[in-house]
């Protein structure tokens, strides 16, 4: 085996040149010591450290994209992650104004509630003959106090005539209902709700900033808004009575499968499923659904109907 050979630091005790022998050679320094003694190495070192710290680089900028990405996912609002399926509230702009929309004046009502419901008590026979048939309950959030309005029993009962009239759902042998109660599983909850519940992201959002209803599938819930319950819609001149049972038809319609429309005839009846809570005029329809981006085949012809708050009005009416 070869070696290089050791280099020691020696001088003799006395002076060379006194002696007359060769003078020893300067000794070297710095980095002309450095590649005396590790030849190659000394280049090797530096472009060693060069490609570590190119590669330190690089991982750190991949961490940090890639953790960058997750913060984003992570921290999108849940209506960005999943797309809610909620039927009254398209994202308008602030400043869009729709008179027909706003709330009426009328008596007051609890701005927030709960947020849980409570199964108003009460079972149906089976309404209607064909069709697939819908389970529904009746529920009412925590926090309303419904004595002002006819009480929670005259709630109920509005929602099971509504359904069984000849001019609803029902009756037009695609669809039966029934209701049921207690710990049943409905297809459909009927809630009446307040509007800050309404509001939350998770059920029909408030994007714009016009009180409205909504059905939202994900949790197979009727959200029925209590403003609206209380004061109706201007669009329906102070009939009360007939904007909850439009109401309660509308927001069905969607648990049924039913799309928005818009009015079909100069002066005609508007159909149930045209947004009437916020007009029954196609321009102000289709402005609002034009401004969300929505699909809602509805033309802004300038067409305006009457209110309507049945599917089948041209049915009997009971006697």
């Amino acid at each position: 085996m070869s070696a290089e050979p050791l280099t020691a630091s020696w001088r003799p005790a006395d002076d060379p040149e006194r002696s007359g022998r060769r003078k020893a050679p300067p000794r070297k320094r710095g980095v002309a010591k450095l590649i005396s003694n590790y030849g190659w190495r000394v280049y090797a070192v530096p472009i060693l450290l060069a490609v570590t710290a190119l590669v330190l680089v690089q991982t750190v900028g991949d961490d940090s994209a890639q953790a960058g990405q997750s913060a984003a996912q992570d921290g999108a609002p849940a209506e960005k992650r999943q797309a809610p399926e909620v039927t009254e509230s398209p994202a308008a702009p602030p400043d869009l104004k729709i008179p027909t929309a706003d709330l009426p004046p009328g008596a007051d009502f609890p701005q927030a509630g709960g947020g849980n419901w409570a199964v108003v008590p009460g079972t149906t026979a089976r309404v209607g003959t064909g069709g697939k048939l819908y389970t529904y309950t009746v529920e009412v959030e925590d926090g309303i106090d419904l004595a002002p309005y006819g009480g929670i029993d005259s709630f109920g009962r509005l929602i099971d005539s509504t359904l069984a009239e000849p001019r609803g759902w029902a009756a037009t042998g695609d669809v039966s209902v029934q209701r049921v109660d207690g710990d049943a599983d409905p297809d459909i909850r009927i809630s009446l709700s307040t509007p800050d519940t309404v509001h939350r992201p998770d059920y029909c959002g408030y994007s714009i900033k016009y009180e409205s209803s909504c059905w939202r599938r994900s949790e197979k819930r009727v959200m029925i808004n209590l403003s609206r319950w209380v004061r109706g819609a201007l669009a329906f001149g102070g009939d009360i009575g007939s904007y909850r049972i439009y109401a309660i038809n509308h927001e069905i319609g969607h648990a049924f499968g039913r799309g928005h429309t818009g009015c079909a005839e100069e002066g005609g009846l508007a159909p149930v499923m045209m947004q009437q809570t916020f007009g029954t005029a196609n321009n102000y329809v289709a402005q609002l659904n034009n401004q969300a981006g929505n699909d809602d085949p509805v033309a802004a012809d300038g067409k305006t109907c009457r209110f309507n708050p049945w599917p089948n009005p041209q049915a009997q009416a009971p006697s």
